[in-house]
């Protein structure tokens, strides 16, 4: 089991672009030694070699990989560059943030954040090889480029999609068996949350055993089937009292709940308020 380093980035608010480019080096060129930056700067290697440090920890860039330095960092070169090396950089501002490591399953993957989740946690790789380098290198290519009408939007768009192809937590295509099987149950309880699923019914519905989908499920979100439709009907239920104005009866039913008392107290014990508390708390905001 490998241990890999990330940075979460807590949303909402999304991290927000101030500015990228490109960078050439030739041999025997450095990168700039900076030291609390205040933006987080993330180096995408186009090709050749590129020799960085930061806060002690060194590392080898090549064609496709990236690194994320951070705000507060202290970044420098550790030796010059030994062959011509082009790379982008994209400064981005971020407030809330925290760095940790997670432990990799055997298959590679890591348990993905629910899809529907709110807020949401961007888990970024400290220093990662994209699985399609073209792709983030297309997007990147296009920022510094464009008009000022068209700049502030469209660059947050490209850096946002740039942000999606590494973030840890999405449900980015998968190649194990297990991510696929579980991604295929959660994409099959979200068709069908109103209806009453048992283990036994996706068992049924999947052609696959229900022990086998809940070890897929907690591999790959880090929970059960049940809690999954659960957090989903939950959520469901959130935006209707929001956006609705139906008594908590019917959007109780509406979200696949068949007591109404009993959504109210699953819903009280994750948001910490009771349906009818948590829709005055925002319609009086």
């Amino acid at each position: 089991m490998s241990t890999t380093s990330f940075i979460e980035l807590k949303t909402p608010p999304v991290p927000y672009y101030w500015e990228s480019g490109r960078s050439d080096f030739r041999v025997g060129d450095r990168h700039p030694n900076r030291r609390n930056l205040g933006l987080f700067d993330l180096l995408i290697v186009a090709g050749g070699a590129l020799h960085i440090g930061e806060n002690g920890a060194e590392w080898e860039l090549r064609g496709g990989d990236t690194l994320l330095l951070l705000p507060d960092g202290e970044h420098y070169a550790v030796k010059p560059c030994e062959e011509d090396t082009v790379f982008y950089w994209i400064h981005f501002e971020h407030a809330h943030w925290q760095q940790g490591t997670h432990s990799a399953k055997a298959d590679g993957t890591l348990p993905a954040s629910l899809p529907f989740s709110a807020p949401y946690t961007l888990r970024l790789p400290k220093r990662s090889a994209l699985r399609e380098p073209e792709e983030a290198l297309s997007l990147v290519r296009r920022m510094p480029g464009l008009t000022a009408g068209d700049s502030f939007w469209e660059d947050q768009r490209l850096f946002l999609k740039i942000l999606s192809l590494l973030d840890a937590g999405s449900p980015a295509p998968s190649a194990s068996p297990t991510a696929r099987l579980a991604e295929l149950t959660a994409a099959y309880i979200r068709q069908h949350y109103r209806e009453e699923l048992t283990n036994e019914s996706l068992a049924e519905a999947l052609h696959f055993h229900s022990t086998h989908i809940v070890r897929c499920m907690k591999a790959r979100y880090g929970v059960t089937p049940v809690h999954y439709l659960l957090e989903y009907r939950l959520d469901r239920g959130k935006r209707l009292l929001l956006t609705t104005d139906w008594p908590v009866e019917r959007i109780a039913d509406e979200v696949g709940f068949r007591y109404a008392p009993y959504f109210s107290t699953c819903f009280k014990r994750r948001v910490g308020l009771s349906p009818a508390m948590f829709r005055k708390q925002y319609w009086n905001g």
